[in-house]
């Protein structure tokens, strides 16, 4: 039995989260910055002496992109990979493209506030960070986890808010812990789990 490794990564920078703009579904492609950090990634988990026998991804290129240049750099090309929109970013309505400055200047420092940070609180037409739980965490025990369990090394590569999810399981956070996670662009977090689906150890390559 291989150990049960389970590798979550964010994409590297994308170019609007260069440019200050809420992005959510939208689907701007990295940055040169980017596509730096999506290397690195891959070179730091090939450093660690990690392979994999699966990967999932959202169906938004930023992460697409992030995992097939992780995988250049591990040697690992043509990894099958499955893609949903479960692992999607949280998606952010109305304020999707709009500037964080403009959209302040519109709505107001406290209410913006509210909705990037609250647990429950969605903005205009969007998700709040429970609703993107809600659809990212069953796609994680019914199709991540039982690959780790199996003792498939598994990587998962998608975006702040929907890989929040999986760790506020993990690492069994509360809403208000799990908002207070900041998660760096490109930082590889590698776990290992014990048979019970519980964290065994955690190494955070930021």
């Amino acid at each position: 039995m291989s150990d049960r490794l389970l590798v979550l990564l964010r994409h590297g920078q994308s170019e609007w989260n260069l440019k200050n703009l809420f992005t959510g579904w939208k689907d701007p492609d990295l940055t040169e910055t980017g596509i730096a950090e999506a290397k690195q990634a891959g070179a730091k988990l090939k450093a660690q002496g990690l392979s994999f026998d699966i990967a999932f991804t959202s169906v938004l290129i930023r992460a697409q992109h992030t995992l097939d240049l992780a995988l250049v750099e591990i040697g690992q090309t043509g990894l099958q990979t499955k893609k949903n929109l479960a692992l999607n970013e949280r998606d952010y309505g109305d304020l999707s493209g709009l500037n964080k400055d403009d959209a302040r200047k519109k709505w107001g420092e406290e209410q913006v506030h509210v909705w990037r940070r609250s647990y429950d609180v969605p903005p205009p037409g969007g998700e709040s960070l429970k609703d993107t739980l809600a659809r990212a965490l069953p796609y994680y025990v019914q199709e991540i986890l039982p690959c780790v369990l199996r003792g498939e090394r598994t990587l998962v590569v998608a975006h702040g808010n929907s890989l929040r999810a999986l760790i506020m399981v993990l690492e069994k956070l509360t809403p208000e812990g799990i908002l207070a996670r900041e998660l760096a662009t490109g930082a590889p977090i590698i776990y290992r789990l014990n048979a019970d689906s519980t964290v065994a150890s955690k190494l955070d390559l930021a």
